[in-house]
Protein backbone atom coordinates (compact mmCIF):
# COMPACT_ATOMS: atom_id res chain seq x y z
CA UNK A 1 0.00 0.00 0.00
CA UNK A 2 2.41 2.61 -1.17
CA UNK A 3 0.65 6.16 -1.64
CA UNK A 4 2.12 8.90 -3.55
CA UNK A 5 2.80 12.15 -2.03
CA UNK A 6 1.90 14.34 -5.19
CA UNK A 7 -1.91 12.66 -4.60
CA UNK A 8 -1.87 13.42 -0.70
CA UNK A 9 -3.31 17.23 -1.33
CA UNK A 10 -6.57 15.80 -2.73
CA UNK A 11 -7.17 13.78 0.26
CA UNK A 12 -6.00 16.52 2.47
CA UNK A 13 -8.33 18.84 0.69
CA UNK A 14 -11.57 19.88 2.61
CA UNK A 15 -14.38 18.60 0.82
CA UNK A 16 -17.73 17.32 1.38
CA UNK A 17 -16.36 13.29 0.78
CA UNK A 18 -12.71 13.75 2.75
CA UNK A 19 -14.01 9.99 4.52
CA UNK A 20 -15.41 8.96 1.51
CA UNK A 21 -12.02 9.61 -0.24
CA UNK A 22 -9.74 7.89 2.15
CA UNK A 23 -11.94 4.91 2.04
CA UNK A 24 -11.81 4.45 -1.43
CA UNK A 25 -7.77 5.10 -1.39
CA UNK A 26 -7.45 2.60 1.26
CA UNK A 27 -9.20 -0.29 -1.09
CA UNK A 28 -7.88 0.71 -4.43
CA UNK A 29 -4.25 0.92 -3.03
CA UNK A 30 -4.80 -2.57 -1.06
CA UNK A 31 -5.10 -3.99 -4.44
CA UNK A 32 -1.41 -2.94 -5.61
CA UNK A 33 -1.94 -0.55 -8.48
CA UNK A 34 -0.25 2.61 -8.46
CA UNK A 35 -1.25 5.36 -7.36
CA UNK A 36 -1.32 8.60 -9.87
CA UNK A 37 -2.53 11.86 -10.38
CA UNK A 38 -4.16 12.50 -13.49
CA UNK A 39 -6.85 14.88 -14.55
CA UNK A 40 -6.68 16.44 -11.29
CA UNK A 41 -7.81 13.51 -9.56
CA UNK A 42 -6.47 10.12 -7.90
CA UNK A 43 -5.88 7.76 -11.01
CA UNK A 44 -4.72 3.98 -10.16
CA UNK A 45 -2.65 2.37 -12.94
CA UNK A 46 -1.62 -0.94 -13.55
CA UNK A 47 2.43 -0.78 -15.62
CA UNK A 48 1.01 2.80 -17.09
CA UNK A 49 -2.59 2.05 -18.22
CA UNK A 50 -5.47 3.38 -16.55
CA UNK A 51 -7.65 0.63 -13.86
CA UNK A 52 -9.67 3.27 -11.85
CA UNK A 53 -10.15 6.99 -10.60
CA UNK A 54 -11.74 8.48 -8.06
CA UNK A 55 -13.67 11.84 -8.32
CA UNK A 56 -16.73 13.50 -6.66
CA UNK A 57 -19.43 15.34 -7.57
CA UNK A 58 -21.85 18.11 -5.61
CA UNK A 59 -24.56 14.36 -5.04
CA UNK A 60 -22.06 11.84 -5.01
CA UNK A 61 -18.44 10.92 -5.41
CA UNK A 62 -17.52 7.81 -7.87
CA UNK A 63 -14.91 4.69 -8.65
CA UNK A 64 -14.92 5.22 -12.28
CA UNK A 65 -13.73 1.85 -14.12
CA UNK A 66 -11.67 3.04 -17.27
CA UNK A 67 -13.10 -0.26 -19.13
CA UNK A 68 -16.27 -0.62 -16.68
CA UNK A 69 -18.46 -1.64 -19.41
CA UNK A 70 -16.34 -5.35 -19.73
CA UNK A 71 -16.75 -5.88 -16.12
CA UNK A 72 -19.30 -8.56 -15.05
CA UNK A 73 -21.75 -6.47 -12.60
CA UNK A 74 -24.57 -9.29 -10.80
CA UNK A 75 -24.88 -6.63 -7.96
CA UNK A 76 -25.89 -4.17 -10.37
CA UNK A 77 -23.72 -1.24 -8.98
CA UNK A 78 -22.08 0.15 -12.37
CA UNK A 79 -23.83 3.12 -13.78
CA UNK A 80 -22.93 4.29 -17.14
CA UNK A 81 -23.38 8.09 -16.60
CA UNK A 82 -24.79 8.92 -19.93
CA UNK A 83 -26.09 6.96 -22.66
CA UNK A 84 -23.17 8.16 -24.85
CA UNK A 85 -20.77 6.74 -22.50
CA UNK A 86 -19.17 3.62 -24.16
CA UNK A 87 -16.29 1.87 -21.73
CA UNK A 88 -16.22 3.26 -18.33
CA UNK A 89 -18.80 2.75 -15.23
CA UNK A 90 -18.81 4.56 -12.20
CA UNK A 91 -19.89 3.40 -8.64
CA UNK A 92 -21.58 6.17 -6.73
CA UNK A 93 -21.28 6.68 -2.76
CA UNK A 94 -22.88 9.32 -0.52
CA UNK A 95 -22.04 8.39 2.71
CA UNK A 96 -18.77 6.21 4.04
CA UNK A 97 -20.94 3.36 5.31
CA UNK A 98 -21.59 2.73 2.16
CA UNK A 99 -18.63 1.93 1.00
CA UNK A 100 -17.45 0.09 4.62
CA UNK A 101 -20.33 -2.21 4.01
CA UNK A 102 -18.88 -2.75 0.20
CA UNK A 103 -15.22 -2.89 1.09
CA UNK A 104 -15.10 -6.89 -0.30
CA UNK A 105 -17.00 -6.45 -3.35
CA UNK A 106 -15.26 -3.27 -4.18
CA UNK A 107 -12.11 -5.46 -4.28
CA UNK A 108 -13.48 -7.76 -6.22
CA UNK A 109 -14.59 -5.06 -8.85
CA UNK A 110 -10.76 -3.36 -8.81
CA UNK A 111 -9.41 -6.83 -9.11
CA UNK A 112 -11.85 -7.76 -11.86
CA UNK A 113 -10.30 -4.52 -13.89
CA UNK A 114 -6.98 -5.72 -13.00
CA UNK A 115 -7.58 -9.40 -15.01
CA UNK A 116 -9.18 -7.15 -17.85
CA UNK A 117 -6.49 -4.64 -18.37
CA UNK A 118 -3.69 -7.88 -18.01
CA UNK A 119 -5.77 -9.78 -20.65
CA UNK A 120 -5.39 -6.84 -22.90
CA UNK A 121 -9.06 -6.45 -23.57
CA UNK A 122 -10.78 -3.39 -25.23
CA UNK A 123 -14.10 -2.51 -25.47
CA UNK A 124 -15.18 -2.43 -28.79
CA UNK A 125 -16.53 1.60 -29.44
CA UNK A 126 -18.76 2.84 -32.04
CA UNK A 127 -17.27 3.67 -35.04
CA UNK A 128 -18.29 7.91 -35.47
CA UNK A 129 -20.46 6.59 -38.16
CA UNK A 130 -22.95 4.61 -36.15
CA UNK A 131 -24.12 8.07 -34.64
CA UNK A 132 -26.96 10.20 -35.77
CA UNK A 133 -25.24 13.28 -36.81
CA UNK A 134 -28.16 16.17 -36.11
CA UNK A 135 -29.99 17.20 -39.23
CA UNK A 136 -29.03 20.92 -39.07
CA UNK A 137 -25.53 19.79 -38.76
CA UNK A 138 -25.36 17.06 -41.77
CA UNK A 139 -27.15 19.55 -44.11
CA UNK A 140 -24.22 22.28 -42.84
CA UNK A 141 -21.89 19.43 -44.20
CA UNK A 142 -23.47 18.66 -47.41
CA UNK A 143 -23.53 23.07 -48.17
CA UNK A 144 -19.95 23.35 -47.18
CA UNK A 145 -17.03 21.32 -48.71
CA UNK A 146 -14.29 22.60 -46.84
CA UNK A 147 -16.41 22.01 -43.21
CA UNK A 148 -16.69 18.87 -44.94
CA UNK A 149 -13.56 18.08 -45.22
CA UNK A 150 -12.20 19.49 -42.20
CA UNK A 151 -15.16 17.39 -39.81
CA UNK A 152 -13.70 14.08 -41.91
CA UNK A 153 -9.83 14.84 -40.69
CA UNK A 154 -10.67 15.31 -37.23
CA UNK A 155 -10.26 12.28 -34.88
CA UNK A 156 -12.84 10.27 -34.40
CA UNK A 157 -13.13 11.50 -30.56
CA UNK A 158 -13.35 15.19 -31.47
CA UNK A 159 -16.08 14.57 -34.26
CA UNK A 160 -17.98 11.92 -31.76
CA UNK A 161 -17.82 15.54 -29.24
CA UNK A 162 -19.06 17.23 -31.47
CA UNK A 163 -21.81 15.24 -32.96
CA UNK A 164 -22.95 14.71 -29.40
CA UNK A 165 -22.49 18.19 -28.02
CA UNK A 166 -24.76 19.84 -31.08
CA UNK A 167 -27.18 16.49 -30.91
CA UNK A 168 -27.57 17.51 -27.03
CA UNK A 169 -29.88 20.61 -27.75
CA UNK A 170 -33.45 19.95 -27.73
CA UNK A 171 -34.37 22.53 -29.76
CA UNK A 172 -33.40 23.04 -33.85
CA UNK A 173 -32.44 26.63 -33.26
CA UNK A 174 -30.29 26.11 -30.10
CA UNK A 175 -28.33 23.40 -32.43
CA UNK A 176 -27.86 26.02 -35.50
CA UNK A 177 -26.58 28.55 -33.10
CA UNK A 178 -24.00 25.71 -31.76
CA UNK A 179 -22.61 24.74 -35.14
CA UNK A 180 -22.55 28.59 -36.53
CA UNK A 181 -20.74 29.11 -33.03
CA UNK A 182 -17.93 25.93 -33.47
CA UNK A 183 -17.70 25.56 -37.54
CA UNK A 184 -14.60 28.33 -36.94
CA UNK A 185 -13.05 26.10 -34.85
CA UNK A 186 -13.79 22.59 -36.50
CA UNK A 187 -12.30 24.63 -40.02
CA UNK A 188 -9.02 24.95 -37.61
CA UNK A 189 -8.98 21.28 -36.86
CA UNK A 190 -9.43 21.60 -33.30
CA UNK A 191 -11.72 19.87 -30.94
CA UNK A 192 -14.87 21.03 -29.16
CA UNK A 193 -12.38 22.13 -25.64
CA UNK A 194 -9.50 23.05 -27.86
Amino acid sequence: MTTNPKVDWFFNEDTPWQKEYAALRRIILDCGLTEELKWGQPCYTLQGKNVVLIHGFKEYCALLFFKGALLKDDPGILIQQTENVQATRQIRFTDVREIVELDKTLKAYVHQAIEVEKAGLKVPLKKTSDFIVPEEFQKKLDEMATLKAAFDALTPGRQRAYIFYFSQAKQSKTRESRIEKYIPKILAGKGLED
